[in-house]
């Protein structure tokens, strides 16, 4: 099957004797024993969860894929997996709440480099002996960062260590990383998967089911950290459309992408999409789309980047990504006081409204 007949079909497991030609919701917490699936408690397992899984891997082309209650989630138990003292090398532009996560809940558990993975020199300089992870997120989240996901899986094997890479920016539609050399992927799948805003969830895919796999799926049964049946159905719901939704979020990001660039009070625009982007070429090597996510700076500070998110009417000021609709925020304000993000730097999920009511709007907002 190909990408869009497997989002439609593959999540769709219907056994209910009246055929309805979606797979209803099954809300029971317990099930008999004996059972055809051999599905005892919702916690571990759900027909529901089932469906979105067995979707997530075949997206990913993994052999296995286990759904969390959210990013987070997802991102931790990889975390968790690792024996204590173990050396992570992580972006030192990467999401907030997985940094946090590294460096708070595992404080003492593990250690952690931070550098900037689109320059292999510095990815090579900080591996260790006690190194076994590499994460990597590209694009990076706020600026849009590049990492050659094959020359960094070189590095991992050689030590071997795993290579995670974080593909929520991109999702499967643009990029694959296991086809590139990644061990795992990690979703929030309350992005784009969702799509509409309304459902949290996190997800896991690996390349093969490994020991460490199999920890981490013992750390998803256990913990708990599972998304509810009718949030695995809405998430199987929306990745029936997740191919023409990207192909979209893509369309009108590079269209806003080349305005912004053009405009006078734009002091940068961080897009791997345009070919001034410095990881523009390997984003094409291993992309076949540049997904919906522009970030750029105002010129002036905080207050002048303000000002123009005060002004839009169809930008909502909202953290998160990935929706139908355009959200817009000034990233630093977000990520705290520690953040190194830029002051004057606005991400933008672009959305799927007319790209002439969306440039019109940035262009009264940027007078």
């Amino acid at each position: 099957m190909k990408f869009e007949t497997i989002a439609i079909h593959s999540g769709n497991q219907v056994t209910d004797k009246h055929k309805p030609v979606v797979q209803p919701i099954t809300l029971s917490t317990t099930f008999e024993h004996g059972n055809e699936g051999g599905i005892l408690y919702t916690r571990a397992n759900n027909p529901n969860r089932q469906s979105l899984e067995k979707v997530l891997a075949a997206l990913e082309g993994g052999a296995d894929a286990a759904a969390f209650s959210s990013g987070n989630a997802a991102g931790t138990a990889v975390f968790q997996g690792l024996e204590p003292g173990s050396h992570i090398i992580a972006p030192d532009d990467m999401y907030h709440g997985l940094r946090h996560s590294m460096v708070q809940l595992f404080a003492g558990v593990l250690e952690v480099t931070f550098v900037d993975m689109s320059n292999l020199e510095e990815v090579k300089t900080a591996i260790q002996p006690n190194t076994r992870l590499l994460w990597v997120e590209t694009p990076s989240n706020p600026l849009l960062k590049i990492t050659d996901i094959r020359a960094v899986s070189e590095l991992a094997k050689a030590r071997g260590a795993i290579l995670a890479c974080d593909n929520t920016f991109a999702t499967p539609v643009f990029q694959n990383p296991l086809a590139l050399g990644a061990d795992i992927v990690m979703h929030s799948s309350t992005k784009y998967f969702g799509g509409h805003s309304d459902v949290l969830g996190g997800a896991l895919v690996t390349k093969a089911v490994t020991p460490f796999w199999e920890k981490i799926k013992t750390i998803q049964q256990v913990g708990g950290a599972v998304p509810s049946p009718f949030d695995c159905y809405l998430l199987c719901r929306s990745i029936r459309t997740l191919a023409y939704r990207m192909k979209g979020h893509a369309q009108h990001a590079m269209i806003l992408a080349e305005y912004l660039m053009n405009h006078p009070k734009v002091e940068r625009v961080f897009y791997p999409g345009l070919k001034n982007h410095p990881g523009h070429e390997i984003a094409a090597s291993q992309m076949t789309g540049f997904g919906g996510i522009i970030s750029f700076t105002v010129k002036g500070g905080a207050a002048e980047a303000d000002a123009v998110v005060s002004k839009l009417r169809f930008f909502a000021n909202a953290t998160s990504l990935g929706g139908v609709e355009s959200l817009i925020e000034r990233r630093a304000s977000v990520e705290g006081p520690t953040t190194k993000t830029p002051q004057n730097l606005l991400r933008v999920s672009v959305g799927l409204e007319h790209t002439d009511d969306l440039l019109e709007d940035l262009d009264q907002a940027l007078l």
